[in-house]
């Protein structure tokens, strides 16, 4: 077997098991919150997207940190640093008693984190340019399976046991992710010039800033549309099944629809990318997430619900990775992990963003208009993003 695939198998199994340890939170995140004596609705759902969304913000300005220290000493040190934070912040999130001490741990968590960061370049610059975007849809595939098996395996958990105990678990996955990250074996020169390099000379470095720059934002609102309604998930089908007394293993459930649909996909899009180009398979991609957004405001049963998400997950397969295909492509390796730390700091802007958002907007304004919102901006983005592309 060739090297780089067998790195790429690492990868893809570190990221497999973080991913399920850290996807086991969303669905449980509204009634932990409700443990700790939050009982209104509204409050709730307020919570839930600053609490989800609070690592977010502090991700999105230590990433471009990160990224530059990635480029300087290699991206494995900062995938080990990472996944073992990740595991110790779990921890701490299980023995939190309010929803205070929740946010703080959220904020120190995304200031020290950042494991897709240091991965994703990782496995950018060890794959041959022809295969980037097969092996970025394999990486992907790993990721939304482990991000599939989370929500259901979280859901199971706060039902057998409790929420609290549940944290336990998600840190015991994330120091296995970590175990997993020892293993890679990186290809990587110390670069001591790296990390001086100011902005302006990494930026003009670049051959099409106006690419770049068009995938940053696409990058953001593409995040901020998808989280915005994640958040609140949970509290939305408590209002469509109210009697129910399995609302988090169905929340668990229709979180993983969505994960099922890319799993399936991600790897033959990304083939598909190779062969006819990643900005019509991300042009495409981003019309039908916007296209199916909408109709989740009109549902009636979670069933519904699942089924729109696992179209938008087939959209969500080429998402992502076309976008790390096309960065790929178009940054010079001395600078690629600040370019993705840059590009990692517009994806957790928007997810922080969208969560905070969408927990504003279902609370005052109503649910339905957490699903509008992401409907127009992704088809605005498809707009935009063709001319910005096709035009560079």
């Amino acid at each position: 077997m060739e090297y780089w695939k067998k790195n790429l198998g690492i990868c893809c199994f570190a990221c497999f098991i973080v991913s399920i340890g850290m996807s086991q939170m969303a669905p449980i995140l509204p009634l932990y919150i409700a443990e700790t004596g939050i009982t209104d609705p509204s409050e709730i759902a307020r919570w839930s997207g600053i609490i989800f969304g609070a690592n977010f913000i502090s991700l999105a300005i230590a990433s471009p940190i990160w990224g530059r220290l990635s480029d300087r000493y290699g991206r494995k040190p900062m995938a080990l640093r990472a996944s073992l934070w990740l595991g110790v912040i779990m921890i701490g999130m299980g023995l939190a008693q309010n929803v205070w001490q929740m946010t703080a741990l959220r904020l120190i968590q995304g200031a020290m984190s950042g494991f897709l960061g240091a991965i994703i370049p990782l496995v950018a610059q060890e794959t041959p340019e022809n295969k980037s975007g097969w092996a970025l849809g394999i990486f992907f595939t790993s990721q939304v399976s482990g991000a599939l098996i989370g929500p259901l395996l979280g859901g199971w958990l706060a039902e057998m046991f409790s929420c609290r105990q549940t944290f336990f678990v998600v840190g015991g996955f994330c120091f296995l992710g970590f175990i997993a990250t020892c293993f890679i074996h990186e290809n990587f020169r110390l670069q001591p010039k790296a990390a001086t390099l100011s902005f302006r000379e990494v930026w003009t470095s670049l051959p099409d800033t106006r690419l770049i720059f068009g995938l940053f934002i696409t990058t953001f609102i593409m995040h901020f549309s998808l989280m915005s309604i994640q958040p609140i998930i949970t509290v939305y089908i408590a209002t469509l099944i109210p009697e129910s007394d399995h609302i988090a293993l169905t929340a668990g459930a229709v979180f993983s629809a969505s994960g099922i649909a890319s799993a399936l996909s991600a790897s033959r899009i990304g083939h598909l990318s190779d062969r006819i180009g990643p900005q019509r398979v991300l042009l495409a991609a981003l019309i039908v997430a916007g296209l199916v957004f909408l109709p989740q405001a009109f549902v009636r049963t979670p069933l519904e619900l699942g089924s729109l998400r696992f179209i938008l997950g087939l959209a969500t397969a080429g998402l992502l990775p076309s976008i790390n295909s096309l960065i790929r492509r178009s940054t010079p390796s001395f600078c690629l992990g600040r370019i993705y730390g840059l590009n990692q700091a517009a994806q957790f802007t928007g997810m922080f963003s969208g969560s905070i958002l969408g927990g504003w907007l279902a609370s005052t304004i109503g649910i339905a208009s957490v699903f509008l919102l992401p409907s127009v901006l992704l088809l605005i983005n498809a707009a935009w993003f063709r001319f910005m592309s096709y035009r560079s």
